[in-house]
């Protein structure tokens, strides 16, 4: 193999590349934001729909059956792939945490069934056609087929969570707040108005449980409340603004769906969310639940609290801090320990005592991991992780392939480390004898 392809083959070994899953020639169907009202909400068929991402071990095991079991109900039933990992918002309107997560979209597709059978194609189909003989039991028994979506227009959310804003709360409730807000300004008498009713409720509920209530949707009368409306300078209907606490009010830009108002909702919460938290590796816990939950875990390796002292930790801290904000929407791990604390981990990623501060990004499902070549600084941190993020960059397997010991130590108390006092011994009750004295006296 070619040097430069053999790297081209290491670096996209710690980065699945983005390539689907699923080709045109699969009886899988590709799924988006752009597609999923169409084909699976508006549709009176049946739909398995798997919620994967391409990094996922178990999603990767499951293709195969995936798509046998799609040729096998090929005309009886859809089943349908959606890559969640790209389509975060998507993923979130059916509450998918983890991969690969299945759903059933039977007779009412705005209540989907979480699949909780074998992961074989066998499992799959007997599970899709006991599925269809319950939609086709329904149907005879008069229940609905539909698909739901008139209900949704006219529905889908609570009319409550949308904020009623006037005159009067508007600077309280919106200026004043730490949380970012989407502002209806509409008129009654508006048609538009109306058509975009339903699709706001329904955004406002689904936005407000998905972003712990971060990113909130409000309307205000703007016939009624003009003092509030001729500030923002509102001159048609329906006009949507986005407030951000200290910064100017900018335009709503995107489509008037439920699901373009939640894409951009989420999008609003990744940009305002905390940067992810930069933990000390104090036992086996803290890695494993940092760097298991993540697609990538930073960890950098700082020298001894004796070599820089507590100002020189804390500003490799605050480079870590700053690069961890940078690349918050990648919902990494970010981890530290000081050098000799954890010497299985640093020899298992060649580190072994010299060349602090180092970093590492591990994979640790694939056991993989990268070492920064370049220098601990904002620059070359930035420079290492943006390589990482589109697959370059050589690997390694970590440790052979095994997780390796990781030791409980105490907390860093964030003070300058001091060097052990060495003890005073008394030697005043000790008996020479005249041989030392000589010595001495010599």
């Amino acid at each position: 193999m070619k040097p430069l392809l053999s790297g081209v083959l290491l670096g996209c070994s710690l980065l699945v590349s983005v390539q689907a899953f699923y080709s045109p020639s699969d009886d899988v169907v590709e799924l988006n934001p752009s597609n999923f009202i169409r084909e699976v909400i508006q549709s009176d068929n049946l739909w398995l729909i798997e919620f994967y991402a391409p990094w996922c071990g178990h999603c990767q095991r499951l293709t195969p059956d995936w798509k046998k079991a799609a040729t096998a109900l090929k005309g009886i039933v859809k089943v349908g792939a959606v890559d969640a990992d790209q389509h975060k918002s998507l993923g979130g309107q059916y509450g998918v945490s983890g991969f690969p997560t299945i759903k059933i979209f039977g007779g009412n597709k705005n209540k989907p069934e979480q699949y909780q059978g074998g992961r074989t194609s066998q499992a799959i189909v007997e599970a899709a056609m006991s599925a269809l003989r319950e939609l086709v039991k329904d149907r005879l028994g008069g229940k609905s087929g539909s698909s739901g979506y008139s209900k949704q227009q006219s529905g889908g959310g609570s009319e409550k969570d949308v904020v009623e804003l006037t005159d009067d709360n508007f600077d309280k409730m919106v200026l004043h707040s730490d949380d970012v807000w989407l502002v209806e300004f509409f008129a009654p008498w508006c048609g538009h108005c109306k058509n975009l009713e339903p699709e706001w409720a329904a955004a406002a509920s689904a936005v407000k449980e998905q972003t712990k209530g971060k990113v909130r949707l409000g309307a205000v009368d703007a016939t009624v409340h003009q003092a509030v409306s001729s500030r923002y300078g509102i001159r048609g209907f329906p006009t949507i603004k986005i407030f951000r606490k200290g910064e100017e009010p900018e335009d709503y830009q995107g489509g008037r769906s439920r699901r373009d108002i939640i894409e951009r909702a989420l999008d609003l919460f990744s940009d305002n969310a905390p940067a992810p938290e930069l933990l000390e590796i104090l036992n086996e816990d803290v890695l494993k639940k940092t760097c298991e939950d993540s697609q990538l875990c930073i960890i950098g390796i700082l020298p001894h609290i004796l070599d820089t002292g507590a100002s020189g930790r804390n500003g490799y801290l605050d480079v870590m801090v700053k690069l961890a904000d940078k690349y918050k929407k990648k919902m990494w791990g970010w981890l530290w320990a000081e050098a000799g604390s954890q010497m299985d981990l640093e020899a298992s990623l060649g580190i072994g005592g010299f060349g602090y501060p180092a970093m590492a990004a591990i994979n640790l499902r694939k056991m993989k991991f990268a070492l920064l070549k370049g220098s601990f600084s904002e620059t070359g941190i930035h420079e290492f992780l943006r390589e990482l993020s589109v697959g370059r960059g050589s690997t390694a397997t970590l440790g052979g392939g095994v997780l390796p010991k990781i030791h409980s130590v105490e907390a860093w108390d964030g003070k300058d480390g001091q060097l052990p006092e060495e003890e005073d011994y008394d030697l005043s009750d000790v008996e020479l004898d005249d041989d030392f004295d000589k010595k001495i006296e010599l």
